[in-house]
């Protein structure tokens, strides 16, 4: 059984200006993936933070994408929803043939990872 992660997070501001996207997502340490990763100390996986990164763009651009390739990323700190309910991920794109995308995500001080990878549009 799959569990959808679509309830693990929201979007809750998004801005985009030339070439630049930053969007603040709240996540849900109630959720259940939580109970398995990892009991008693929650951990946001890496893979779903790509997944907030790629969700920004869709919406964003108003059309879904998806990861075509990517050459860095580098997850800086643990993410621990009930101490850091929010993120915020800046994106830095080029426009081409596929949305070069150089991404990051914050909050406060911290910066929880950062990535570079290219992705396409899916419609």
């Amino acid at each position: 059984m799959t569990m959808p992660l679509s309830s693990l997070y929201t979007i809750t501001a998004l801005e985009r200006s030339e070439n630049q996207i930053t969007g603040t997502l709240r996540i849900d340490a109630a959720h259940p993936v939580f109970q398995g990763h990892f009991p008693g100390s929650p951990v946001l996986p890496g893979v779903v933070q790509m997944e907030m990164v790629k969700t920004v763009l869709s919406k964003a651009f108003g059309k879904p994408f998806a990861l075509k390739e990517m050459s860095t990323c580098k997850f800086l700190e643990v993410l621990n929803p009930v101490e850091t309910p929010e993120l915020t991920i800046h994106i830095q794109y080029k426009s081409e043939a596929l949305l070069d995308v150089n991404a990051s995500g914050r909050h406060g001080e911290k910066t929880y990872f950062k990535a570079r990878a290219s992705f396409h549009s899916i419609v």
